[in-house]
């Protein structure tokens, strides 16, 4: 160090550093905020605005009218290098406020204060009642082509290659909640095919707690905080919430979803979506069928225990979205393939008995085959969540030709509900021209006018028929793809207000997904029913909505009770006799363990040249290593991600260790809650709870070297799913053929059959 000038040392020691980490993380582990590393010192060389991360996306740069423009996406970003008003003009200063001399008042006139301060007012619109916590991301789906005998849709055409935008979302939380809550998640995927823009709006769950959407106010003023007190957030653990779905009986099956593992998924990237409803196909034959969309996630179904789940809320409630945006940033790409479950298209609209217009009911894979129709891949983030994710507008009507709606009462009103939403949020009727929501096909609609028309419309006719602009725009017929409203014949009937008989089946199909779940999901729901019951005030609540688990399955519902405190009534109607599901369970199948993340804990007495080769390996096998150390900056060469101040098991889907860490300095319980006392602890430990509570989620744990004395100080040593290797590679296969299977269920084995 250069004493005559330290302060100048100093900083480019600590500039040097800080590069030599940005070199090793920058290609390898994401996170980084910017798509450049800052400088200590304040950037001051007028440049640019630096490119998006290499993983970000935008809308393309469509006109309003969905006319390509050949420029770059960065063209609706912001421009030059000096700071302007927002008319352009260029300024000097944005931290003082034109004043009557330096002490003296802040003049009226200063007008870039006023435009400043105005726009930060007014830079909130109003979230969405309901799916208002989402997250975004843009992507392409890839059609194989199988889907051509049922329908003339053109984006599902072999080889067909059509952008979309994924918006994932919790249902009942405000934009501010938590992402791993339990509750149902929304996946809304917005086609832009060159036939017009197609929403797929669906929920990671197949049906849904209303038949009729009339009552769609009902259960979310139901499941959204008390009124009163505007309590509790983003949760279902309540007394309206539970009020309303034992009264609402058809509410039993969707209700039985959301206490399972379904609930609380993993990631959006290992979470199932369905479309619901059943829609109606026609080909180019003019032949129809019915329909079931449904999302089939690469990775599988995975889901986050209870108390991952909790714990989550308090760390890290962004990990869903920071889960998404990571691993596309690390290049493991979120993959799903689309299937549909095509049924005859009878007057009956029904199939094996189960009615197809109630949208409480599945199909079971058992009865009608999923068959794969094309594959989705999110390959970019956005580049504004605000102009993308906050502002794409989906809706249930914005069908392409060869897709077609059904009866089903919910869809039906959901064909009204979404429209009238983007005029409240959107500030008016233009917002399919905000750029997210911009079709990828010429628009030629004769809408004019209204808050923020940001085409500019030439002629003076937008009426038909016309003959002052030459007749445009024409109508299209079967030869232009138009869209067909399929001439479905409507029975003659009277005008009621009523549900057929078949929907007053509110039973079989919950009994059904019971029979359906492996061992240790059903105790992972009982344990769901008996916390989310036992938060209610009201004994009357808990005791009606016993008596639908009784009529779904005696032992379902006597194991409640017990942890209730309360008597098991008798069922009131008969216990269907169901046919079990297997497809509905998640437990028993082995899945690619790409994007995963794997925590490895190390310090400068471990061995780190096994650790280099895992870290390797690890990399090389398409997932993520966090290196875990007592301290920030670098272990040898290596850098470090987490300290075991800042690590935490729920971060990691498997944990390696390396070495025995000794108690790091500040691993004191005035510091760090975690460190408790290490008056007789030769292991660090928060090291100790990192293999406890991984231990307790039913990861996989390994350990090589000295990390081996770790699982014996812990005693979870000779358990399964606990695996011990001569090297860090042995350790590395061991973990990972374990993880196929995303947990160690065998851990702890299930006291209900």
């Amino acid at each position: 160090m250069d004493s005559s000038k330290p302060a100048k040392a100093v900083k480019n020691a600590v500039k040097t550093a800080s590069e030599k980490i940005a070199d090793v993380l920058t290609p390898t582990v994401p996170g980084a905020p910017g798509s450049a590393p800052p400088t200590v010192e304040e950037p001051t060389a007028p440049h640019d605005p630096l490119p998006p991360k290499s993983e970000q996306g935008a809308p393309q740069t469509r006109t309003p009218t969905g006319a390509e423009t050949d420029t770059p996406t960065t063209a609706n970003g912001q421009q030059g290098a000096y700071l302007t008003t927002a008319q352009g003009a260029r300024l000097r200063d944005t931290d003082h406020s034109l004043k009557a001399g330096s002490r003296g008042p802040t003049l009226l006139q200063d007008h870039h204060l006023r435009e400043k301060i105005t726009h930060f007012d007014h830079e909130r619109i109003p979230e969405r009642v309901v799916h208002a916590r989402g997250a975004g991301a843009h992507g392409v789906f890839t059609a194989y082509g199988t889907a051509e005998g049922v329908t003339r849709a053109g984006f599902l055409k072999k080889g067909r290659e059509t952008e979309v935008f994924v918006r994932f979302s919790t249902v009942l939380g405000s934009r501010g909640s938590a992402d791993t809550v339990r509750d149902t998640r929304g996946f809304a995927t917005k086609f832009y095919t060159d036939e017009g823009t197609f929403d797929l709006v669906g929920n990671n769950m197949p049906v849904f707690f209303i038949q009729d959407a009339i009552k769609f106010p009902d259960i979310i003023h139901a499941g959204k905080p008390h009124p009163d007190r505007e309590i509790p957030q983003a949760q279902s653990a309540h007394d309206t919430f539970w009020d309303f779905v034992s009264l609402h009986t058809e509410a039993q099956h969707h209700t039985l979803w959301n206490m399972s593992d379904r609930g609380i998924p993993r990631s959006y990237r290992t979470m199932e979506g369905f479309g619901v409803h059943t829609f109606r196909l026609v080909n180019e034959a003019g032949d129809t069928a019915l329909a079931k969309f449904h999302w089939k996630p690469t990775l599988g179904v995975h889901s986050l225990t209870w108390e991952e789940a909790q714990m989550l809320g308090g760390m890290d409630p962004d990990f869903h979205r920071r889960d998404l945006y990571d691993a596309i940033e690390a290049g493991a790409f979120p993959e799903w393939e689309l299937g549909i479950q095509v049924l005859p298209d009878t007057p009956e609209e029904t199939f094996d008995g189960i009615d197809l217009l109630d949208p409480t009911k599945i199909v079971p894979e058992e009865l009608a085959p999923v068959q794969p129709v094309g594959k989705l891949t999110l390959n970019r983030t956005p580049t504004n969540f605000f102009a993308e994710t906050e502002q794409v507008a989906f809706h249930v009507g914005h069908l392409p030709p060869g897709i077609d709606v059904t009866n089903d009462p919910l869809l039906q009103g959901r064909l009204f509900s979404y429209v009238d939403t983007q005029l409240t949020r959107l500030g008016g009727p233009n917002f399919a021209q905000i750029p997210i929501n911009r079709p990828h096909a010429p628009v030629n609609d004769m809408l004019r006018d209204g808050f923020h028309q940001q085409a500019v419309h030439a002629g003076v006719a937008p009426y038909r028929p016309n003959s002052l602009d030459g007749g445009n725009p024409f109508p299209a017929g079967d030869d232009e793809h138009a869209f067909l409203d399929v001439p479905v014949t409507v029975a003659e009937a009277p005008k009621v207000r009523a549900n057929p008989a078949s929907f007053d089946d509110h039973f079989s199909q919950a009994r059904l997904f019971w029979l359906s779940m492996s061992p240790v999901e059903r105790e992972h729901i009982i344990r769901s029913y008996t916390f989310e019951l036992g938060k209610c005030y009201h004994q009357a609540i808990k005791e009606r909505q016993l008596q639908s688990l009784a009529n779904i399955d005696p032992e379902l519902c006597a194991q409640v009770a017990t942890g209730l405190g309360l008597p098991a009534p008798e069922p009131t109607v008969p216990l269907a006799d169901v046919t079990p599901s297997p497809a509905l369970s998640q437990v028993g199948r082995e899945w690619p363990t790409d994007g995963r993340t794997i925590g490895i804990v190390v310090d400068p007495d471990s061995d780190l040249d096994g650790v280099h080769q895992v870290r390797a390996a690890v990399f090389e096998a398409g997932m993520v290593p966090l290196l875990i150390a007592p301290h920030g900056g670098m272990v040898g060469d290596l850098p470090v991600q987490r300290t075991f101040a800042t690590g935490r098991s729920v971060e990691f889907d498997a944990l390696l260790l390396a070495g025995a860490p000794a108690p790091a300095p500040d691993a004191i319980g005035a510091r760090d809650d975690k460190a408790g006392t290490t008056d007789t602890k030769t292991v660090d430990p928060r090291v100790l709870l990192l293999v406890e509570e991984c231990w307790r989620h039913a990861k996989a744990i390994g350990a090589w070297d000295d990390g081996v004395a770790v699982l014996r100080q812990a005693r979870v040593t000779d358990t399964p799913g606990v695996v011990t290797a001569g090297s860090g590679a042995e350790a590395l296969t061991a973990v990972q053929g374990l993880m196929a299977a995303h947990r160690v269920w065998d851990r702890f084995p299930a006291t209900v059959a």
